[in-house]
């Protein structure tokens, strides 16, 4: 065994690089700061109820100017948000015209919370917003659309993101037997060529927290105030179209791209599906991909897909990003939630051998039972690497974090457990890349994500297909799914 460290990425921004997401958009601009399509004025659609869609809008306006800093020990963790608007280093403003923005009467939602079971009330509040979405899209230039939910629905959305802390636990999510409202809309609402920005109550209103199931008289954590506008903007930006950072690419090196691979069950749990989440560029630029049949096999206890799938979906992918980037990369990085069986393997080369890609590797990613300790009070420094052999390696992509000043977690870290199943490249450059695409999660602007994007991005993704019929219209880009 070999301990080492590896040192933070840096991300690129429009004026200069920075290790930190919110400093670097904040000293330097979105990448796409000089171009001229950047989006400038993002047109925002808002449906919800009445009291809703003016919290929603009372609260992006105050966004336009600054949000202070949260009172720290640790300012760098907890920055100030400097304000959404074009005389800044946004250079980008939020266009918020009563127009673009439809109301559901509350009552329709007291009537339904009484008389609905929890599928049919998802189905139903679903229909609401996607009708008056369309109208919105038929009939306005908008860029973006936001879902004000109410209450009602918050403890019918599993995947609150852009709200909780890092650690924290969704107490509310649905059961295994329900449906996700966050995710049975965005499938539903493929239909219509504009993505969607789901904004909870708690977003602009403190008060409107949920209890916790452990304890009724504790209420759920929610990120500062500055912090959460900087996710909630961050998103709407990048899914108006802009590009607010991107790894950094050495000209030496061959471009590159990332397929993230998971499996996800059918809705009623009698298929097991592949998904592949994204075929990301170093922008961040991703392209969905939906794959075909897998299964459980016995012998390891893994989910695998047998070689013409494996062809088959690697192909798709290809043509998708040369279809949209007009180009194919010279490397290809396939990250998977399970190991690479030989079949896979086979499928995965003869497709890229189809599409003449110059270095196919093959790297499996899985949490990690194993625990480091070092003196003191703080976990190992996110970053820190330990070599099991010369295929397998542990990296802690949480931990301690030097730029923070402590460690930002609140339980004991997990490490990512990484094992190179077919490569080029050593064990310490997978592993400063696996740190460095850890910080390309467009839906959370703290930089130290415990998954890549392209697995991260394979779980959101497959969460959401599994609402998506087999003959359904699916959209290709990741803004859709987020």
């Amino acid at each position: 065994m070999k301990l080492d460290f590896t040192h933070e990425p840096e991300l690129e921004f429009g004026a200069g690089r920075h290790i930190d997401v919110r400093f670097g958009l904040m000293n330097y601009g979105p990448l796409d700061i000089k171009d001229s399509d950047l989006p400038k004025e993002i047109r925002v659609g808002i449906v919800g109820t009445p009291e809703t869609v003016e919290g929603v809008v009372r609260w992006l306006e105050a966004c336009r100017g600054e949000l202070p800093a949260k009172t720290s020990n640790q300012p760098n963790l907890f920055p100030r948000f400097p304000g959404f608007r074009t005389d800044n280093n946004w250079r980008a403003t939020l266009v918020l015209d009563p127009k673009l923005q439809e109301t559901i009467p509350p009552k329709e939602f007291d009537q339904l919370s009484t008389t609905a079971s929890g599928d049919e009330f998802v189905k139903k509040a679903a229909s609401w917003f996607i009708e008056r979405f369309k109208y919105l899209d038929e009939n306005y230039k908008v860029d973006v659309l936001v879902c004000a939910a109410p209450m009602h629905l918050v403890p019918r959305i599993g995947d609150d993101v852009s709200q909780m802390p890092n650690d924290e636990r969704v107490e509310a999510s649905p059961t295994s037997h329900s449906l996700d409202f966050h995710n049975h809309l965005k499938a539903k609402a493929m239909t219509i060529d504009k993505p969607i920005q789901i904004v909870l109550p708690m977003t602009y209103d403190e008060s409107k927290r949920l209890k916790l199931k452990r304890n009724p008289i504790a209420v759920r954590k929610l990120q500062d105030e500055a912090t959460r506008a900087w996710n909630i903007h961050t998103a709407i930006y990048y899914k108006a179209k802009g590009i607010p950072w991107r790894l950094p690419r050495d000209p030496s090196q061959f471009t590159s791209c990332y397929v993230g691979v998971s499996f996800y069950e059918s809705l009623d749990k009698t298929k097991l599906l592949t998904s592949v989440a994204e075929v990301f560029n170093q922008r961040g630029e991703g392209m969905v991909v939906r794959g075909g049949p897998a299964k459980l096999f016995k012998d390891d206890r893994q989910v695998h897909t047998d070689a013409p799938v494996a062809f088959e979906l690697l192909s798709s992918a290809l043509e998708t990003y040369k279809t949209v980037h007009h180009t194919l990369p010279a490397r290809l990085v396939i990250h998977k939630t399970s190991t690479f069986d030989d079949a896979e393997r086979d499928g995965f080369h003869s497709a890229a051998d189809k599409f003449g890609i110059h270095t196919l590797e093959m790297v499996s990613l899985r949490e990690s039972l194993i625990r480091l300790y070092r003196d003191g009070k703080y976990p190992p420094l996110r970053g820190t690497t330990m070599a099991l052999d010369d295929r397998n390696a542990i990296l802690y992509t949480r931990g301690s974090v030097e730029f923070f000043s402590t460690y930002p977690g609140m339980y004991v870290p997990q490490s990512l457990a990484f094992r190179l199943e077919d490569a080029e490249q050593t064990q310490s450059f997978h592993a400063q890349e696996i740190l460095a695409l850890t910080k390309m999660n467009w839906n959370n602007t703290q930089f130290d994500g415990f998954e890549p994007i392209t697995i991260r991005a394979a779980r959101q993704v497959g969460k959401i297909l599994k609402y998506v019929g087999e003959h359904d219209q699916m959209r290709a880009h990741y803004s859709f799914y987020m």
